[in-house]
């Protein structure tokens, strides 16, 4: 957890231990960066304001070292932009303060079960998902996702060929109401689509306009 607000971090730790859990608190940027590097964590838990290095920064670098590690960005900034500029840097998921901390646990509790495989593997066209390995192929090339996008992406394949409503993807990936003006969900959609089906003829992920989203080969409609 990086939290430089000393009466903010011993609040945190004091709620996220009550809860089970083994935490680890800095208040510095960089040190939080070597230690998510270095050491296996389940998660980890940023603050976007705080000395030397922001979270957006820390998020970027880890991404970029190939750290795959679920991550909770912790913002003073509600505006949509900022949302998206964390999530672009490969957070997979943020809280905005102030915030209550039954909303942080629970969102915690929700990208912890992302990273527990249900074991076997799905196929859509030339899309394989191993939820056993949490390795995705398309065309036999290995695709990159974060937890987030993994976790949205096994849902719409569990699902081939169905529609799926934004309500229902939310509630089962998220687990927790997003406010209605909030387009998270497209945001990780347009990633997907990006991985998934950019440079390739047959794109497999449609938007049913009005309604939701579902996978689906087309080939085989």
């Amino acid at each position: 957890m990086l939290e430089d607000d000393e009466s903010v971090a011993r609040l945190l730790k004091q709620a996220t231990e009550e809860a089970g859990y083994n935490v680890r608190v800095v208040d510095d940027g960089y040190v939080a960066l070597d230690a998510a590097k270095a050491t296996d964590l389940d998660l980890v838990l940023l603050d976007v304001m705080v000395p030397r290095l922001n979270g957006f920064e820390i998020t970027r670098r880890l991404r970029e070292s190939g750290v795959a590690t679920p991550i909770l960005i912790i913002t003073a900034r509600d505006a949509l932009e900022d949302k998206v500029k964390g999530l672009d840097a490969g957070a997979d998921d943020y809280i905005v303060k102030p915030f209550e901390l039954a909303e942080l646990l629970a969102r915690i509790r929700a990208l912890l079960r992302r990273g527990s495989p249900s074991g076997g593997s799905l196929k859509v066209a030339d899309l394989v998902l191993d939820t056993e390995s949490r390795q995705v192929t398309r065309g036999g090339v290995t695709v990159s996702l974060s937890a987030t996008e993994f976790a949205l992406l096994e849902y719409l394949m569990r699902n081939a060929g169905r529609v799926l409503t934004r309500a229902m993807i939310v509630d089962h990936v998220w687990q927790y109401d997003f406010d209605g003006n909030d387009n998270v969900l497209d945001v990780y959609i347009s990633y997907l689509r990006k991985k998934i089906d950019r440079n390739t003829d047959t794109p497999l992920i449609q938007t049913i306009r009005g309604v939701g989203y579902r996978v689906v080969d087309s080939r085989a409609s």
